[in-house]
């Protein structure tokens, strides 16, 4: 390490080969493989070439997110029932938008990397034949799903750091990426360098500067949870994508989000066996005082209700494709409409479901014959849910027990929630970036399209960290940094940062950020209109030319942290509020997991109406003609909009298969990464 002193700042210079940013799983398998694959190669001192950048340990949604029994997506594996890669990858881009070579990409790693995780520790349960069980999840038309339980991508994540610390590979936390230093334009830009403020040394006088030079960067910071106010992600999940496009790294796909009932005091998701046991819902004034069974005007029986709640278990994202007919996306409009009156909304699984007046009691012998056919396969025909649940699952009864959380005395307030982005930054199938010698990885990565099979996210992470490692590994090779320490560049870095702290300001970095979320989530959340869409855009343009004026009013020292993430959330939201309004321009419909309002579209339920008008809502189809395109985004700051947009289409699969012995010619002569 050398240490500098640049604008009245200690600044300490590292340089690695290989920087990977973010702790989760993603980013923990890439250095695990990157440090395997250059050992392999007989690199020396493999672990000292390699090193990872947080800005916390233990956050991030590896390590703090999850559900009932956090599902895994892999090939099945039944001894008794074959799967193929070219299956599995139809799986994943059967709603559109996805790249067919990603996808199949996907489907030829994912048992490697399934295994990996194996024997790095994570305990996905086997029979004893050593067969591992699968079940279905949601898009998914095969069983192809396994689960370690409620905390699978946080075994995942520690399991895998518990190697590459044995490897000796440093890892570097609370570092707040500030600034990403660049070098050379157009197809020639490289980013030189990663600038970090010090979350636990920053001080009034010492910002506690870290700079790490680096000849190949991996991002796997993970989505950017807090653009959205409604939000299942962890509590500081904040991504780098602002930085990244500033940097100009390209987006893809950035308008398709997923969306679900999450709980909100503790931020978890209420899918599988939460929905499966069939738990009453009801709501309440703000107060929590004037209960009422709010789903019962919009169904025509208890049996139909019930079911719909059954199906959320692994129909859980809402998917406006399944809300005509009193199928289970119903029961999220109708949720989300309560919240929109001002009531609170909970699960008690102390009481079966409650029925108006016209309404049967709840039964379970009434069920309709896939919820009832799964409950008895299950042996679940206890009486309350409370006893389903603890049957079924008693991990998922322990997991809100450890947030100080009862189910067994006290409802769970839930609410429409932010969940994922299946869009993300754009990449080749090598999850090489726009920008030579980047490469993003887990949820950064633009990989996925409209829809996905839950837990194929986990697969992805997995098989693109593999990928990039091996890239790196074999084409980039272990060349340590040695870029000079540009000082006027480091210069322009730190006034870029302090210069945030301005005393003009009236804005603090939250107010900005909630600002952000409040807009993300009326306007670019599960329910969209164009006209909404617009007004958005033009909100946040100004507000980010605002922050880039005045600054931010920072208070104490270790705002300038938040002032940092408001800046590039910021700019976030412009990128994805434009890519929204492309595609609501374009006339795409209602897709994935959002609602498009139209006048003339089709109807939600007649109950269910604008509160503005009085009129039932109406939402627009999907244009499924879009399915073969994907908006891709890039930063533009000459544009007004500091955004351009354009539709490309889907990269296909490779098709054609070489003979083994050419094959292996490729293989040995290095030709596949070409």
């Amino acid at each position: 390490m050398e240490q500098i002193k640049v604008a009245n700042q200690k600044v300490k210079i590292h340089r690695y080969s290989t920087i990977i940013i973010g702790s989760g799983a993603a980013g923990m398998n890439c250095a695990k493989k990157l440090y395997e694959f250059l050992d392999t190669k007989g690199i020396k001192d493999a672990a000292s070439k390699i090193a990872v950048v947080t800005r916390g340990l233990p956050l991030g949604a590896s390590r703090m997110s999850g559900s009932d029994k956090q599902t895994y997506y892999k090939m099945g594996t039944s001894p008794d029932v074959a799967d193929i890669a070219e299956s599995f990858a139809s799986s994943l881009t059967a709603a559109g938008c996805c790249h067919g070579d990603l996808a199949l990409a996907e489907a030829i790693g994912s048992l490697r990397g399934f295994y990996n995780l194996v024997e790095a520790g994570v305990p996905f349960p086997h029979d004893p034949m050593g067969t591992y069980i699968g079940y279905k999840t949601d898009h998914d038309p095969y069983e192809r799903a396994t689960s370690a339980g409620p905390k699978t991508s946080k075994f995942m994540s520690e399991c895998l750091e518990k190697i590459i610390r044995r490897y000796g590979i440093e890892i570097f936390d609370n570092k707040e990426v500030a600034e990403f230093l660049t070098a050379g334009d157009g197809e020639k830009r490289r980013i030189t360098g990663v600038v970090t403020v010090d979350g636990k040394s920053v001080s009034k006088d010492d910002l506690g500067i870290n700079i790490f030079y680096c000849e190949n960067l991996v991002l796997a910071a993970g989505g950017p949870g807090e653009l959205y106010e409604t939000s299942v992600y962890p509590r500081g999940q904040v991504g780098i994508h602002g930085l990244a496009f500033k940097a100009g790294l390209a987006g893809e796909n950035l308008t398709e989000s997923q969306f679900g009932l999450a709980s909100t005091k503790f931020r978890w998701n209420v899918s599988g066996t939460y929905m499966q046991v069939i738990p009453r819902i009801f709501s309440t004034d703000a107060s929590g005082g004037d209960e009422r069974e709010f789903l019962t005007p919009f169904f025509p029986t208890m049996s139909k209700m019930a079911t719909d709640i059954f199906l959320k278990g692994y129909q859980w994202p809402f998917d406006p494709q399944r809300i005509e007919g009193l199928q289970s996306s119903l029961v999220d409009i109708i949720v989300f409409n309560e919240n929109q009156k001002g009531r609170r909304v909970f699960m008690d699984f102390l009481h079966n479901p409650i029925g108006s007046k016209n309404m049967s009691e709840f039964k379970i012998e009434d069920l309709e014959p896939e919820a009832m056919n799964y409950l008895k396969a299950t042996g679940a025909m206890q009486k309350l849910p409370i006893e389903r649940l603890e049957h079924m699952n008693r991990p998922a009864i322990d997991i809100y027990k450890e947030h100080d959380i009862d189910l067994y005395s006290e409802p769970l307030e839930i609410s429409v929630c932010s969940q994922h982005n299946n869009g993300g930054l754009a990449i080749n199938r090598w999850w090489e970036s726009s920008v030579r010698h980047t490469f993003v990885i887990g949820e950064m990565a633009g990989s996925h399209g409209i829809k996905r099979p839950g837990g194929s996210a986990l697969n992805a992470g997995q098989v693109g960290a593999s990928r990039a490692a091996e890239y790196i590994a074999n084409v980039y090779g272990d060349k340590v940094s040695d870029v000079s320490a540009d000082e006027s560049q480091i210069k322009n870095a730190i006034d870029r940062i302090t210069k945030l702290n301005g005393s003009k300001s009236d804005l603090t970095p939250q107010q900005v950020i909630s600002q952000i979320q409040h807009r993300m989530t009326t306007y670019g959340g599960h329910i969209r209109k164009k006209e909404n869409a617009e007004k958005a855009v033009t909100e946040a343009i100004v507000l980010y030319e605002r922050i880039q004026k005045n600054g931010l009013k920072v208070k104490e020292p270790k705002d300038i942290m938040s002032a940092i993430q408001a800046e590039h959330l910021a700019l976030s939201s412009i990128a994805y509020l434009k890519a929204i309004l492309e595609l609501l321009k374009a006339g795409s419909g209602s897709r994935g997991s959002h609602l498009v309002l139209s006048e003339d579209g089709g109807q939600i339920h007649p109950d269910v109406k604008d509160p503005d008008t009085g009129k039932p809502l109406k939402f627009k189809p999907e244009n499924k003609d879009l399915r073969n395109t994907v908006i891709r985004i890039q930063f533009n700051e000459n544009s007004a909009q500091l955004f351009d947009c354009k539709n490309i289409p889907v990269r296909t699969a490779v098709k054609d298969r070489k003979a083994f012995e050419p094959a292996w010619t490729d293989y040995r002569q290095g030709k596949i990464y070409n």
